[in-house]
């Protein structure tokens, strides 16, 4: 039993490196969303929403924050497929957003941008 085990793990180790989505490197890319966009206990609306609890959050329904019409009626539901088609351009997912970040080009990067703000609770509370 312990030569399967062992034969297991190293068929696991010689398959390369597995890569998961890294919250340490999306919050370091989500400094360039942070001209617009707060995230933490601290948070608040500015250019852009706060960002507290947007994952699993309708689009455009952030109180006290002024969406574009389009974002409001656009029936969104910010999940991970949804904010990874949001995230590689807004304005090709929704026409007449007012944001104005032209997207994210690599996958990975995007990955890592939603395990960062999944972290994030409503009230800014990390889960």
């Amino acid at each position: 039993m312990k030569s399967v085990l062992f034969g297991a793990l190293a068929l696991v180790a010689l398959a390369g490196p597995v890569y998961a989505q890294d919250a340490a490197a999306g919050e370091k890319l989500f400094m360039r969303c942070k001209a617009c966009h707060q995230i933490g206990p601290d948070a608040k609306n500015a250019i852009g929403p706060d960002l507290n609890g947007v994952v699993g959050r309708r689009a455009g329904t952030e109180e006290g924050y002024s969406y574009s019409a389009a974002l409001k009626d656009s029936g969104l539901t910010w999940d991970e497929a949804t904010l990874t088609k949001w995230l590689h351009g807004p304005k090709k997912l929704v026409a007449g957003t007012k944001m104005i970040f032209p997207g994210f080009q690599k996958d990975d990067d995007i990955k890592n941008v939603i395990a960062y703000l999944s972290q994030f609770n409503a009230d800014g509370s990390k889960k």
